[in-house]
């Protein structure tokens, strides 16, 4: 019997596809994310010399690695992103990468819509080199709150589930790299708030960085639903970020 696809591949690529519609500015929460991993790469006593960027982020992440005289190669679930930045398109549960290819890999805000997450993780350690480093950012649990309060003054709550991806927490992710044989596996979350005049606002956001409902199980929120919920809102994103260094033991 084949495992239970949490999340619809074609949605999560008809979602990443719908983000080259935005501009830069508007995916602020995906460079925020970027930023942050160059900063943590900055403060590594490390050379590296071949990137896997798992996601592709657009403009941020690859000019500054290859400044470094890092060479990069970009992946991401939609083929038409991948095409775009001269990428590979797979999905991060399906790498179909070398052993050890590679000394770092980064992964930004696509890993919490894996259906095989610690398959994914798994892939990713087998792709990096003894003593390899993996980065990685995510929307975890506690993101979205006041969308979801919102939500469930209209409706019972298994139309709430199926509007919501189930999240992840710090102890979860962390376990989950310790059990892909990560060392030193460590996951911090930080929560960053965002005032919205308007919950379209904060909709357009969610598109613009690719957060939206990819459900395979899912219900949509419509244009009318969204117009019955009044603003102004405070809303909270929860990311965490990743680290972990590839087992020399294979």
């Amino acid at each position: 019997m084949l495992p239970l696809e949490i999340f619809d591949r074609g949605a999560r690529r008809l979602k990443r596809n719908r983000m080259l519609r935005y501009g830069h500015d508007d995916r602020w929460i995906i460079d925020r994310m970027a930023h942050d991993l160059l900063e943590r790469i900055d403060a590594v006593r490390r050379q590296f010399r071949r990137a896997l960027v798992l996601g592709c982020d657009f403009h941020t992440i690859r000019p500054v690695l290859e400044g470094r005289g890092i060479s990069c190669v970009l992946t991401d679930t939609c083929p038409e992103i991948a095409a775009t930045f001269d990428g590979v398109a797979c999905d991060e549960d399906r790498l179909a990468l070398a052993n050890g290819s590679f000394d770092l890999v980064i992964a930004i805000g696509t890993l919490d819509t894996v259906t095989d997450l610690p398959g994914a993780f798994a892939l990713i350690h087998r792709v990096l080199e003894d003593g390899g480093l993996f980065l990685g950012a995510m929307m975890g649990a506690g993101s979205l709150p006041a969308l979801r309060s919102s939500l469930q003054d209209r409706h019972d709550d298994h139309e709430i589930v199926m509007r919501f991806h189930p999240q992840i927490d710090v102890r979860g992710a962390g376990d989950l790299l310790a059990r892909a044989g990560f060392q030193l596996p460590v996951a911090e979350s930080e929560t960053v708030s965002v005032q919205y005049r308007t919950f379209r606002k904060l909709i357009d956001d969610l598109r613009a960085n690719g957060l939206t409902n990819v459900l395979s199980d899912r219900r949509l929120l419509t244009k009318s639903k969204v117009m019955e919920i009044e603003g102004p809102v405070l809303e909270k994103f929860s990311i965490i970020t990743m680290t972990g260094w590839a087992h020399a033991a294979r």
